[in-house]
């Protein structure tokens, strides 16, 4: 069954899925990039053609949501799954998922004066354009294939405050863990050892941490060393300027990314009258 990996984007998916997968597909902890490979992104063009899925149509892709994920999914074991979707129900009749599929779910959240920024470096766009894309748009990406065989999916994400609220429905059920990226930076071995303990408890399994290994994955995880991993071997998930096509540094600022110095006033005021009680609710402000 899936343990979804959600989060609006540039709020510390990447981050998050290093490290479970370095703890989970590794045998010492230490982390390379072909590892975050192991876990698959929903939703995904490759995957849906892979089991014979249409995906000229776009609403032909959301009706087999849950039949795709019935394919790959095996009730025998757990499956991370990342996405930037909101947990939605379109038409009222095609849902995002089910608990059939669904062991439960990990939100990543950061502040999103800071996600603005990152969003903004990663998409080669204005702060401004990003802003208004937290704020007003719905969905990111496009459906395509490319010369090039890369497979991308039009990704139903809401708006930054939407995305976050609709996965709060998985705490009723008591299948619910949020976790700050500024957490998970500041705090990186105590808020990681309680995300382990959530997997084990949705697993039906005790807890008990290999302690080496946890150590590797929190050092070669650090920003510093990704940043120089990425110089060295360069990231797949980066994407290329519009003007070079060169990649565009994915592990750019991290926790360096300071919107108190590098936000204006007006991009600031704008998000916080959009998403004031989140981040009221979140300790943001």
């Amino acid at each position: 069954m899936i343990i979804w990996l959600a989060s609006y984007p540039k709020s510390g998916n990447t981050l998050l899925r290093s490290m479970l997968s370095a703890y989970f597909f590794s045998k010492d902890g230490m982390y390379d990039f072909p590892l975050i490979k192991k876990i698959k992104q929903f939703p995904n063009l490759k995957l849906f053609e892979k089991f014979g899925v249409d995906i000229s149509d776009d609403e032909n892709i959301i009706k087999n949501y849950i039949k795709v994920q019935e394919k790959f999914v095996s009730k025998n074991s757990v499956q991370f799954v990342k996405t930037h979707s909101q947990l939605f129900n379109f038409h009222n009749k095609y849902p995002f998922t089910n608990m059939k599929n669904s062991l439960g779910v990990i939100y990543i959240v950061r502040d999103p004066r800071n996600v603005a920024m990152s969003y903004a470096n990663h998409s080669d766009i204005s702060i401004d354009e990003s802003v208004d894309t937290m704020i007003n748009k719905f969905y990111i990406g496009s459906n395509y294939v490319s010369n090039e065989k890369k497979y991308e999916s039009i990704v139903y994400s809401g708006n930054w405050s939407s995305n976050y609220k609709s996965w709060k429905s998985f705490i009723e059920i008591d299948k619910y863990l949020l976790i700050k990226y500024e957490e998970l930076i500041t705090n990186r071995e105590k808020t990681f050892i309680k995300i382990l303990k959530f997997i084990h408890h949705l697993d039906k399994k005790n807890f008990l941490p290999d302690k080496q290994k946890l150590n590797n994955v929190l050092k070669t995880t650090e920003f510093e060393y990704l940043k120089n991993l990425e110089k060295k071997k360069g990231f797949s998930e980066a994407k290329k300027a519009k003007e070079t096509n060169k990649p565009i540094t994915f592990f750019d600022s991290g926790q360096a990314r300071d919107w108190k110095k590098d936000l204006d006033k007006k991009n600031i005021n704008k998000l916080v009258s959009a998403f004031k009680n989140e981040m009221l609710e979140l300790g943001y402000l």
